[in-house]
C-alpha cells in the first residue's frame, strides 16, 4: 500500500580538510554557503515510490569551523508499506523507511542517530499537528550494515508506528450498518402486510450494497486475510438475506391458508344448490310413488350431513396454513436474534482484543 508522507531531514557531516580558527576571523564560527561548492552525501529512502521537494531544494549549507556542515530538506515521499488489515479500521500499522547512500561504502561514510528515539518521537508528534487519518504514536531508529553487490553499507532504520483515526468509518460505516439490521428486526415486530415486510427488507438489503461498494473502494485487494469489517457487513447482509427468504416463505403459506378459505363459499353454494334442486324434485314426485319420496329423503339426508362434514374440514385446513405460518415466523425470529447477538458478540470480541 503506498503511504504519503511529508519529511523533514537534518543532515549533518564532517569534512576534516575543512576547518579554521575562529578567533583569527573576528570570531566567525559559522557561515552559510551554496551546497554546489562542497561534496555532499548522497541519500536515498529505499522504500520511496517517488520523492520531491516540498518546495524547492534548499540551495544552502551551513558551515562550522570545527568541520561540521549541516542542512535542511523538506520532502514529500510516496513510499510503499505493507499493511495488515484484518482489523480495520481500529488497526496499528509498522513502516519502515531505510535511509543509506548507494554509492558510498560504510568504509567512506558511516550513518549515525544524533537523537534518541524518544525525543525524535516527542518532536515528530508536535510538528505532526494534523486531523487527518492516521495518528504518530512512536519512532524507533536503529543503525545496521546491508550489502549490495558485496559492498557493505551503512543504513539507519526508521520504523515509524501510526494509528489509524476509526472515527469516520464507525459514523459512516460501521453504525449505518447496524441501525439497518436493527432495523431489519424491528420488521418482524410491526403490524404490516408480508407484502410491505419485503419490500422494506430489500430497501435495507439494497442500502447494505451500496455500503460494501464503499468497503470496496476503501481497502486494497491485495490484502492476504479477510478484514473484520468486511466479515461483519458480509454478515449483516447474509442475514438480511435469510429474513427475507424467510418472509416470502411465511407469505406463501398464509396465501396458501387464503386460498383454501376462499374454496369454501363456493362449495356451500353448490352444495345448498343441489339441496333446492332435490326439494323441487320431491315436489314434483306424485304422492302415489312412496318408495321414491323415501329413498330421495334418505339421500338429501347423505347430502346434509356430507355438506357438514365439509364445512368442518375446510376451515380446519385454513387455520393450519396460517398456524403453521405464525409458528414458524416466531420461532425464526427468536432464533435470528440470538444468532444475531452471537455473531456480533463474537465479532465484537475479536476486534477489541486485536
Amino acid at each position: 500500500m503506498n503511504v504519503h508522507l511529508n519529511v523533514e531531514t537534518f543532515l549533518q557531516y564532517w569534512i576534516t580538510e575543512i576547518s579554521w580558527n575562529s578567533s583569527e576571523f573576528c570570531n566567525i564560527d559559522r557561515f552559510v554557503i551554496q551546497k554546489d561548492l562542497f561534496w555532499t552525501p548522497d541519500t536515498v529512502v529505499l522504500e520511496s515510490i517517488k520523492t520531491e521537494f516540498a518546495a524547492i531544494e534548499p540551495p544552502y549549507v551551513r558551515l562550522y569551523d570545527f568541520g561540521m556542515m549541516d542542512m535542511f530538506d523538506f520532502l514529500t515521499l510516496v513510499t510503499t508499506c505493507k499493511m495488515d488489515l484484518h482489523s480495520f479500521p481500529f488497526d496499528t500499522q509498522i513502516c519502515s523507511l531505510s535511509l543509506r547512500s548507494l554509492a558510498h561504502s560504510d568504509d567512506e561514510l558511516i550513518f549515525a542517530q544524533s537523537e534518541s528515539s524518544q525525543g525524535l518521537t516527542s518532536e515528530s508528534q508536535r510538528i505532526f499537528q494534523t486531523q487527518g487519518e492516521w495518528e504518530l504514536l512512536d519512532i524507533n531508529t536503529s543503525t545496521n550494515n546491508s550489502y549490495a553487490m558485496w559492498v557493505s553499507q551503512s543504513q539507519i532504520i526508521f520504523q515509524i508506528t501510526i494509528k489509524r483515526r476509526p472515527l469516520l468509518y464507525i459514523v459512516n460505516l460501521i453504525v449505518p450498518v447496524f441501525c439497518f439490521l436493527v432495523l431489519d428486526v424491528a420488521s418482524f415486530f410491526i403490524n404490516a402486510s408480508v407484502s410491505e415486510k419485503l419490500g422494506f427488507k430489500v430497501t435495507l438489503l439494497l442500502s447494505i450494497s451500496v455500503l460494501l461498494l464503499i468497503l470496496n473502494e476503501k481497502l486494497p485487494s491485495t490484502a492476504n486475510d479477510i478484514p473484520l469489517i468486511g466479515i461483519y457487513c458480509s454478515g449483516v447482509f447474509t442475514l438480511i438475506g435469510i429474513s427475507i427468504l424467510e418472509t416470502i416463505f411465511v407469505n406463501v403459506l398464509i396465501r396458501k391458508g387464503e386460498d383454501t378459505k376462499s374454496e369454501k363459499p363456493a362449495t356451500a353454494t353448490g352444495q345448498d344448490g343441489g339441496v333446492r334442486d332435490l326439494n323441487n324434485s320431491l315436489d314434483t314426485v306424485t304422492s302415489g310413488y312412496e318408495e321414491v319420496t323415501c329413498i330421495l329423503n334418505i339421500l338429501k339426508l347423505i347430502l346434509m350431513e356430507f355438506r357438514a362434514v365439509t364445512q368442518q374440514h375446510q376451515p380446519k385446513e385454513s387455520l393450519c396454513w396460517i398456524r403453521a405460518a405464525r409458528i414458524i415466523d416466531v420461532t425464526f425470529t427468536a432464533i435470528y436474534i440470538i444468532t444475531i447477538v452471537v455473531f456480533l458478540s463474537l465479532l465484537g470480541k475479536v476486534w477489541i482484543v486485536l
